[in-house]
């Protein structure tokens, strides 16, 4: 883990990012050939150094730390999320659009057995209880939609707790490379060169791993490659905080409620995503601007009395606009423009057209969990975009009474970034020889269980190709 890499090594393996993806890419690489050189190159800091301001309890607010350690390090952005686990091959990335739906199940069930060696629960939610098909018959009454999926809860704190078991398992199987950016990818008659902060590394097979963090510059990388990207989606929104007993009759059953609805005004699909019961509404910085995003924790004592969940407009635009993920970044800076960070409402006040100031906040029956600026979300967000989110408040408030409520906390916004994808084989193979792209970064997945699931089907296809070379 020395600052600058060994130069004249040429590693079997260079893994760029270490996120899940990565992290389980090289697991599986070196457990099944132990004597790989593979190297994981990260721009944050190791599982132990990587230290936000606002989760160590040290700030109330984000400091702009220049490498955000809630988005880089090893463990990624899932590192400090509060570690949901789906089951399910409906939501959380587009594996389904390379492997069969049971291969992708296997990979997610094997990831999962590998989390549980580390310390993971065994607890499982299902929508398939009485209950929750109780509340799946209510949703449909009501023209909302309940994905059906197994969910664990690892919990924020047990997630960063398996992250650690984790490394302390790899670090002395792998050479993790930290605090080094990868400026160029060059192609080599064998293999690749990548010229980075800490010196040029050579290998023969190389993994693109770089997380949400890095879908900005995966995307420059393969234009530079001449890799032809697909224009994925940007999902942009708020982030709902109200009393936990307002949604406790859901998330007692399934805890990760996926509802999605069609809004009638324009047709438009808004969903709700990570849902964080007794949770924390947080802050995240991308690339300098301010986002938010939620946190809970397995343990009673570091619960709030909120729950908090994102509500997500999906856009997929068309031809001739392919900068979504610049899209996304400009709607988060009026946000950070406007108050300086992350902008809290009350909802009674968007609807009256009113801003909410620090008086008005101080009335609401409802406490934020996070410090933000009082304003009004209706400046930052298009009126499409505002339009569909209130519907979609009303649809959630006649399943669970009370999300509509006065004093219901809208945070914004909530931006999900998805890398453009290149075009892959099934084993995630792009179009240049022995070279992978696989988590969220690379527009693949967007969860911790796919995201596994991708670094593990890599690796299984470069052993496999590796292994018969040596034939």
């Amino acid at each position: 883990m020395n600052k600058h890499v060994d130069n004249e090594t040429v590693w079997d393996v260079a893994i760029i990012g270490c996120g899940i993806a990565g992290i389980y890419a090289g697991y599986e690489l070196v457990k099944l050939n132990p004597n790989l050189k593979v190297l994981l190159i990260e721009q944050g800091e190791d599982i132990h150094n990587r230290s936000c301001p606002i989760v160590a309890h040290k700030t109330k607010e984000c400091i702009s730390c220049a490498s955000c350690a809630i988005m880089r390090g090893f463990g990624g952005a899932g590192a400090y999320s509060d570690g949901k686990y789906n089951f399910t091959t409906e939501f959380g990335g587009w594996l389904i659009d390379y492997l069969p739906e049971q291969e992708i199940m296997d990979l997610i069930n094997y990831v999962d057995s590998v989390n549980v060696s580390f310390g993971a629960t065994e607890v499982i939610y299902s929508t398939q209880s009485e209950a929750a098909l109780k509340l799946e018959k209510r949703a449909l009454e009501n023209d909302l939609h309940l994905l059906q999926a197994k969910v664990k809860h690892l919990g924020t704190e047990n997630n960063l707790q398996i992250l650690k078991n984790i490394f302390e398992y790899m670090k002395n199987k792998v050479t993790l490379q930290f605090s080094t950016s990868v400026d160029n990818i060059k192609v080599l008659t064998e293999g690749y060169l990548l010229e980075t902060s800490a010196g040029d590394v050579r290998c023969h097979y190389l993994i693109a791993a770089p997380g949400r963090s890095g879908a900005e510059w995966f995307s420059e990388q393969c234009g530079k490659l001449g890799l032809e990207i697909i224009n994925n989606q940007v999902d942009i929104g708020v982030r709902v905080e109200l009393p936990a007993k307002v949604f406790e009759h859901i998330t007692d059953v399934v805890y990760e409620s996926k509802l999605i609805y069609r809004t009638k005004q324009y047709g438009d699909q808004v969903r709700t995503f990570c849902m964080n019961p007794y949770g924390h509404v947080v802050t995240e910085n991308v690339d300098g601007l301010m986002t938010v995003n939620g946190h809970s924790y397995s343990d009673p004592k570091l619960q709030s009395e909120n729950t908090n969940f994102a509500l997500l407009v999906s856009n997929r635009f068309t031809e001739p606009f392919k900068e979504t993920y610049k899209y996304g970044k400009h709607i988060a800076s009026l946000s950070n423009m406007l108050g300086g960070g992350i902008l809290i409402q009350r909802f009674g006040d968007l609807l009256k057209g009113s801003r909410t100031n620090e008086h008005r906040l101080s009335k609401s029956f409802v406490k934020p969990t996070l410090k933000a600026t009082p304003g009004d979300l209706s400046l930052v967000l298009p009126k499409r975009h505002m339009d569909n989110i209130i519907e979609m408040i009303y649809a959630l408030d006649k399943i669970a009474p009370g999300t509509a409520n006065y004093d219901t906390l809208l945070y914004g916004v909530e931006v999900k970034f998805y890398s453009s994808r290149p075009q892959l084989t099934a084993s995630l193979e792009t179009k240049l020889k022995n070279f992978y792209a696989i988590g969220d970064g690379a527009g693949i997945t967007r969860g911790l269980a796919q995201a596994a699931a991708s670094g593990v089907l890599v690796a299984r296809a470069i052993a496999e190709k590796i292994s018969e070379n040596i034939k």
